[in-house]
């Protein structure tokens, strides 16, 4: 028996034209309109999706109001009336051009439509969202789902939210003002962070409605997390005309235009790689070593006999590597460049743990996890400090007491090896990243808000290969209760393979002279 992976739709960085009744009523005009659209998204190489919208016009107006003029949508809806077969037609236009079928159904019936026409996504219109007899119709379709949110609150987003996770359905939700057009002044953008927060997991997109012209919403939009775009659109000809929000090809091609420059200004996620043009023109400004006076070889090199000064040589001595007592290797003449030689390009230990802690320090701020004042440190490294990039842990012990809590982090690429306890029983609760756990031999995956039960005497070990935050609550925890599968650790004196600090330890690495490291803390 094979499981093969649920593919499930991707919903990143789409392109929905909303074509509304923008066709008026006519099928070539949505012809028209859907080739329109198609040949932009070709040109700017985007994935696109084109969407209709259905209404059961028999049922969905009342019988005595469809000659109604006091609603102004009735006589829009009725005047551009279109069959189902025009409506195949227009899906079967979409998906020859290689756009993706979309369409907001607004009762029951049409929804039964989207499955007959085989239309591959629903979209929940915001007036629709809490309509929960057409929400349940849409859920039972198990086709992925599109939510728009214009005027509502936080606690109903939550409820369509919960909705949809209860009925596994696979959806994203759109930050939406339902004022059309809507201005720039009530936009409100910061919801997309707010949703972005509050919803993890969840793709979180923009259903636009401002004036075409205004082009710096989707860059706002996207800087602030977007990542799924929504547009009314359509076609102006010497008959047909367009509202105030809905765009033509020429403001559609600019739109994306100016969704791509943000995208390419925004730069991937996580940590950027400095490039080393970027590198080459700092050093072109930075300081270097240079000896005030004579220096013999082999003496100590003090602050008072050296000074700094630009142009930084290709194998001198940076200002910001100088440290008072280096060995001069050799004789120096006045004015002479200080070799960089003479500081070791490889971390000392005190370096090490410095660089540990402030990335540690930074996935806790990451992770919203605050951890007060009233806490330790230990840098647990099995193997020295040396190896404390692969073989460790850092603790953040929060009490000890009958019971015990401690904070374990460990940074990327980081393995805790196997050991057991004699008299802690403890569970870990994932916080934040994912770790890998070896219990008894058995490997297990955790990811954030999965726990594990770790018994007295059970055999364990755990890694991480991008970085884990992970609560250990046990019984209490004795410093002479981890035994090692190998052997090699326990032989090691604790001081070498723990280094303790207090309040990260911003004092006590301050009075560590920087020759000493090289024996321990």
């Amino acid at each position: 028996m094979s499981f093969e992976k649920n593919n499930l739709f991707d919903f990143n960085r789409l392109f929905i034209f909303e074509m509304a009744n923008n066709h008026q009523g006519l099928r070539e005009h949505g012809f028209k309109i859907i080739n329109a659209m198609a040949d932009i998204a070709q040109k700017r190489g985007v994935r696109a999706a084109m969407k209709l919208q259905f209404r059961d016009l028999d049922t969905f107006i009342h019988p005595s109001h469809r000659d109604s003029k006091e609603n102004k949508h009735i006589p829009r809806f009725m005047q551009t009336r279109l069959s189902e077969e025009e409506f195949s037609a227009l899906v079967a236009e979409t998906k020859r051009r290689g756009l993706i079928s979309i369409c907001t159904p607004f009762d029951e019936p049409s929804v039964d439509k989207i499955e007959r026409l085989g239309i591959e996504v629903i979209k929940i219109g915001s007036c629709s969202a809490h309509d929960w007899p057409l929400l349940e119709r849409v859920a039972e379709t198990g086709k992925p789902v599109i939510c728009s949110t214009g005027g509502l609150s936080i606690k109903d987003i939550d409820k369509i939210v919960s909705f949809f996770e209860k009925r596994a359905v696979h959806f994203v939700m759109m930050h939406c003002v339902a004022q059309y057009p809507t201005a720039n002044g009530k936009l409100h953008l910061n919801q997309i962070e707010t949703m972005r927060k509050r919803y993890p997991g969840v793709t979180i997109g923009f259903s636009t409605h401002e004036e075409p012209g205004n082009l710096n919403a989707v860059r706002v939009a996207y800087a602030k997390g977007a990542r799924i775009f929504e547009k009314h659109v359509g076609v102006v000809t010497d008959d047909i005309t367009l509202n105030k929000y809905s765009a033509t090809p020429e403001q559609v091609d600019a739109w994306i235009g100016a969704f791509l420059e943000a995208e390419e200004s925004c730069g991937g996620e996580g940590e950027r790689v400095i490039e080393q043009k970027e590198k080459d023109d700092l050093r072109s400004l930075m300081r270097g070593v240079y000896a005030r006076e004579e220096i013999a070889r082999g003496t100590p090199i003090r602050r008072e006999d050296v000074f700094f000064a630009m142009p930084l040589g290709d194998a001198q001595l940076i200002s910001g590597r100088f440290q008072d007592g280096l060995v001069a290797d050799r004789d120096y003449l006045p004015n002479e460049a200080i070799s960089s030689s003479l500081r070791s390009e490889k971390p000392s230990r005190k370096e090490i743990v410095y660089h540990s802690i402030h990335a540690v320090k930074g996935m806790l701020n990451e992770a919203r996890i605050p951890v007060g004042h009233d806490f330790s440190v230990e840098l647990s490294h099995h193997y020295g400090i040396d190896r404390f990039d692969e073989i460790g842990c850092t603790i953040v012990e929060c009490f000890n007491r009958e019971y015990a809590k401690k904070l374990i982090i460990q940074l990327p690429g980081q393995w805790n090896p196997e050991h057991f306890h004699k008299r802690k029983d403890e569970t870990f609760h994932v916080l934040s990243g994912s770790m890998e756990a070896v219990i008894n031999g058995k490997r297990k995956t955790l990811e954030a808000g999965d726990t594990l039960w770790v018994p007295r005497g059970v055999v364990h070990g755990f890694g991480t290969k991008d970085g884990v935050i992970f609560e250990e609550i046990s019984t209490t925890s004795h410093s002479d209760d981890s035994f090692y599968a190998d052997k090699k650790i326990a032989t090691m004196p604790r001081d070498e393979r723990k280094t303790k600090l207090l309040n990260w330890g911003q004092h006590q690495l301050e009075e560590i002279v920087e020759e000493d490291l090289g024996e321990g803390l």
